[in-house]
């Protein structure tokens, strides 16, 4: 009896585990089969599939088998019969852009032109292709069509080459275009590409190789060392050339652009001027509003143009801000940011009614300058009425969504990359109910910044709450207060920084929660005395917040307790959040907008409204955001300990 009694139990828990055991087993089955795919191993891919018919993720191993032969003789039925059984799907979009892609490649544009058009997000590769099966049957309005590419496509993929050649073969584009997109890489800094576009000159205007390696690499010497003259291709490249030496230092440019301006014609000179400008704003030059005024009114990159604001915005003119603002395209002037300043430029020129016009446009929006116009006309940060929580029918109806079942399970094999992409696929066209129940799914799995993303996506019904998750409670919390520091301020960095992917892992090499770098991660351990501290321990949620909040506190100590300069030093670093100062007091919000770096830029306004919603959903108010951008103070010397 003692023995029945014994194995019983031990008979009922091996069969209770038994599935769990068989789930671990298959998908380690699973994960083999996606080894052998990226090796080119059909033989083991084949072997491990009939294993898998009964695993959730079944059809990724029909996708991979069909994937390894997209690039040889695949049979167009084998596609087919995959996008029959999988339509509407994300990896039905996959396969039919892979495929598309292979028959463009071969200029198969019967069978390309029948599946296009069931193609729901067509990339710039596929445009193109698209655009030259059109070519192909004489289709002149493909080249209307592809006008915008000549100066918008940066980048272009090796199917629209043929696209932009067909437009100078038409002579849709002329000298004067070719020159200008040549000028549109240089300042996009695409140098490859601008001397492949030399190419597509009039012979008599095209330099020859060293020529153009030389002024796009060693522009200084080029200018000194070559007798030049006002012909067409020399004044081009002199613009080019002062353009490059703008980048490194813009006083020299001026003064090289000031000894050769008579070789010049005013469209020559405007753009070099304007770059100038640029390069000048960009590195706080006082002299930048002179140069860009220089440039007269000649055409500006978009960049160029919203530079020309800045530079405006740190000196404190308001008129030139108004100005350079109303010379704005009207998308980029119809952006909130360019709304917000030209309300306050107006609001500076005493235009009272006209400022707060423009203010309550943008306002009652959860972003950087809806927030601060909601403070202008005297509104705080509140929250909009909290949604019901997702029902249970509501909750079953999406966990049954095919692709929010393969997310969830490619999340759980921490298969990040395919699993984002079925979770975005499955958000396309939901309603606010479903994207709140997704976003509860998703919390409950652990995979908090889709739970985020879905919550962001809702446009009627809203649920800050989980907008602004707050998970890793005991870790988070009592390390900040460990620090002093405002938990909202904490939460909002964090959510930026990661949206709490614990596994976190940047393109430079940041990790975890608080998205650390290696070398400041181990700076911080030996400051704060962490023994026993290796490199692995670094995705170790406790261990990341500790270093992370005491990195926080060290910058904020190194920077008087300013959260936007303590912030502007967690992601950009503390020297340039001090270079980035000016020598005399600036507002915070001209501060943050005249950031260089685009990133930094837009981390700050976000980690700042993130704060405020924290801080509401924490404390049931918020700081003024202007009170908490406050005014940055004079550039000073170095204090003390220099931070990593």
């Amino acid at each position: 009896m003692k023995f029945r009694f014994v194995a019983f139990p031990l008979l009922f828990i091996f069969f209770r585990l038994c599935p769990a055991m068989a789930a671990v087993s298959l998908d380690e089955t699973f994960l083999a089969a996606r080894d052998a795919t990226q090796a080119g191993n059909r033989a083991r891919l084949e072997r491990l599939a009939g294993e898998l018919r009964a695993h959730e993720l079944a059809v990724y191993v029909d996708y991979w088998r069909l994937q390894l032969d997209l690039k040889g003789d695949l049979d167009p039925a084998a596609v087919m019969a995959f996008l029959a059984a999988n339509e509407g799907d994300y990896l039905a979009e996959k396969v039919r852009g892979d495929w598309l892609k292979q028959l463009g490649l071969r200029r198969q544009w019967s069978l390309f032109d029948a599946e296009y058009p069931a193609l729901a997000r067509p990339d710039q590769e596929l445009a193109c292709y698209a655009l030259q099966s059109r070519l192909a049957r004489n289709d002149a309005s493909a080249l209307d069509e592809a006008m915008p590419l000549w100066l918008n496509l940066i980048d272009p993929p090796d199917s629209c080459h043929p696209i932009l050649e067909a437009l100078i073969v038409d002579q849709r584009v002329l000298a004067g275009d070719v020159w200008a997109r040549i000028r549109r890489l240089i300042e996009s800094n695409r140098l490859t590409g601008a001397r492949r576009g030399m190419n597509y000159l009039p012979r008599s205007q095209t330099p020859d190789a060293k020529t153009a390696q030389a002024v796009t690499d060693a522009p200084l010497p080029w200018l000194g060392k070559t007798r030049l003259t006002n012909s067409r291709m020399h004044r081009e490249l002199i613009a080019l050339a002062i353009a490059r030496i703008a980048r490194r230092d813009p006083r020299l440019a001026a003064e090289e652009l000031e000894r050769l301006d008579a070789l010049l014609e005013t469209g020559e000179k405007g753009w070099a001027w304007s770059m100038i400008g640029w390069q000048a704003a960009m590195q706080h030059m006082t002299e930048a509003l002179d140069w860009y005024g220089k440039a007269g009114d000649a055409p500006m990159s978009d960049d160029a143009a919203q530079w020309r604001i800045r530079a405006a915005l740190r000196a404190q003119d308001w008129e030139q801000a108004r100005s350079a603002i109303e010379k704005l395209p009207p998308a980029l002037a119809g952006q909130p940011v360019w709304i917000y300043w030209l309300a306050r430029a107006h609001r500076a020129g005493g235009r009272a009614d006209r400022a707060n016009a423009l203010f309550a446009s943008i306002s009652g929006q959860p972003i950087f300058y809806s927030l601060l116009a909601d403070e202008e006309l005297g509104r705080g940060v509140t929250l909009p009425p909290r949604a019901a929580p997702p029902s249970p029918a509501e909750t079953a109806r999406v966990a049954a969504n095919g692709s929010i079942r393969r997310a969830l399970a490619l999340f759980r094999l921490n298969l990040r990359t395919e699993a984002v992409r079925e979770w975005n696929w499955a958000m396309r066209e939901m309603s606010d109910r479903e994207l709140l129940a997704a976003s509860a799914l998703a919390e409950r799995a652990g995979v908090y910044d889709r739970a985020i993303a879905a919550a962001e996506r809702t446009r009627e019904e809203h649920d800050f709450t989980r907008r602004y998750l707050s998970p890793f409670d005991e870790q988070i919390r009592p390390a900040a207060r460990e620090q002093s520091l405002d938990d909202a301020w904490v939460y909002g960095l964090m959510r930026q920084e990661s949206r709490f992917v614990t596994n976190a892992r940047s393109s430079a090499g940041a990790s975890g929660l608080m998205q650390l770098m290696p070398n400041t991660a181990r700076w911080v351990a030996a400051k704060i005395g962490l023994k026993n501290f290796q490199p692995g321990r670094v995705n170790d949620t406790e261990t990341n917040v500790l270093l992370g909040t005491s990195y926080m506190r060290l910058v904020m100590e190194r920077f008087d307790n300013h959260p936007v300069l303590a912030s502007v030093a967690y992601n950009a670093g503390p020297g340039r959040a001090q270079k980035w100062q000016a020598d005399r007091p600036l507002e915070g919000a001209i501060y943050t907008e005249t950031i260089p770096f685009n990133e930094t830029r837009d981390y700050v306004k976000k980690v700042a409204s993130n704060t405020l919603y924290y801080s509401v959903l924490f404390n049931g108010e918020a700081p003024s955001l202007k009170q908490w951008l406050g005014a940055i103070g004079p550039r000073a010397g170095a204090r003390g300990e220099e931070l990593p």
